[in-house]
């Protein structure tokens, strides 16, 4: 009996996880790389003593049937909830209600904890970082900044990272895909975390900021499942953030500080940031994934389906339903026979 089909799925996100999952429950073998510590990408929360703050993805929201039914499943294993934050908009001139009642939803405890769902039972090898890609006769060999090539070969790859990161490991073995990812734009977000001895007395939970460095603003601790201190989290503007990528994180924070203190806020206890190279995408690359069944490589992530967590989980999800409808195309002499 032949063994089954085994892929490598580079990138642990929302996008990876889904993909991975429904190969799995398909009866693929599947080996997933992310080079940070734990899955979840920018649905991450930084943790310290007495504190957590959600630094990435702030919230999501549940508009296509097969999302809704995922969150569903998320919800009944209590790894998420919806969140129901006093919400305004800050305009260069006044300061409004946001307007609609559209279903926000957030991680529970964290928003680490659906892409911990998600994980659970897969094959996950973390601070592994993909460098390069090789394809020989036995399949697919992966080179790692960590563990230099890997042993086991592959009968493909699936890249669940972001556009500039995919790039350069397509452009020596598949140019029509690297020519893809080279043409979506992904901004920068810095990301800054503040904590508080007591909570700041404002009616508001979260804002979108129409001026200025800021864009978002929220008291993390008003999420459902959220204990310890009072932390708010302030994202800058992709253009802002674009402006002083560089910039050391306590320049960033003066500026955002500052920008925080003239809508009500205060100065913090402590404070920590985060810069988010590849954050925001700018021209999105619709289509939802991409996969190329003679090559056995495949994309996915939110950069290729709207930028927010539900578009990186269908694209996951459509990448996985085109392996899946091209196993037989895919095999090659010497590897797995149907």
């Amino acid at each position: 009996m032949n063994p089954p089909l085994h892929y490598a799925v580079v990138g642990a996100g929302i996008a990876g996880l889904c993909c991975a999952r429904a190969l799995a429950a398909a009866g693929v073998r599947v080996t997933l790389f992310d080079k940070s510590r734990g899955p979840g990408g920018r649905m991450s929360t930084r943790r310290g003593e007495g504190w957590a703050c959600d630094h990435g993805a702030q919230y999501f929201t549940a508009r296509d049937p097969a999302f809704q039914a995922e969150l569903g499943r998320w919800q009944a294993a209590g790894a998420a909830a919806r969140w129901e934050p006093r919400l305004v908009v800050f305009d260069a001139d006044r300061r409004r209600d946001s307007g609609g009642a559209e279903a926000r939803y957030v991680g529970t405890p964290r928003m680490t904890a659906p892409a911990r769902l998600l994980a659970d039972g897969l094959d996950l090898r973390v601070q592994t970082t993909v460098t390069a890609l090789q394809c020989y006769e036995h399949g697919w060999e992966l080179a790692t900044a960590e563990r230099g090539v890997l042993a086991e070969a592959f009968d493909g790859v699936l890249l669940a990272v972001p556009a500039p990161q995919a790039l350069p490991l397509l452009q020596p073995v598949l140019p029509a895909l690297a020519e893809l990812a080279g043409g979506a734009r992904m901004q920068a977000c810095w990301a800054l975390m503040l904590r508080f001895e007591t909570p700041l007395a404002l009616d508001f939970d979260a804002a979108f900021v129409n001026c200025g460095p800021l864009r978002w603003i929220a008291r993390d601790t008003s999420k459902p499942g959220r204990e310890g201190a009072e932390t708010w989290i302030l994202h800058a503007s992709a253009e802002w953030s674009e402006a002083h990528l560089e910039d050391s994180p306590d320049h960033v924070a003066a500026a955002l500080i500052a920008a925080f203190c003239e809508l009500g806020g205060g100065a913090p206890l402590a404070w920590a940031a985060h810069r988010w190279r590849y954050a925001i995408t700018a021209s999105a690359v619709d289509g939802g994934c991409a996969w190329h069944a003679g090559a056995g490589l495949g994309l996915c992530g939110d950069w290729l389906n709207g930028g927010r967590v539900e578009g990186a989980w269908l694209s996951g999800h459509a990448l996985a339903g085109r392996v899946l409808a091209n196993v037989r195309d895919e095999l090659r002499p010497g590897l797995v026979q149907a």
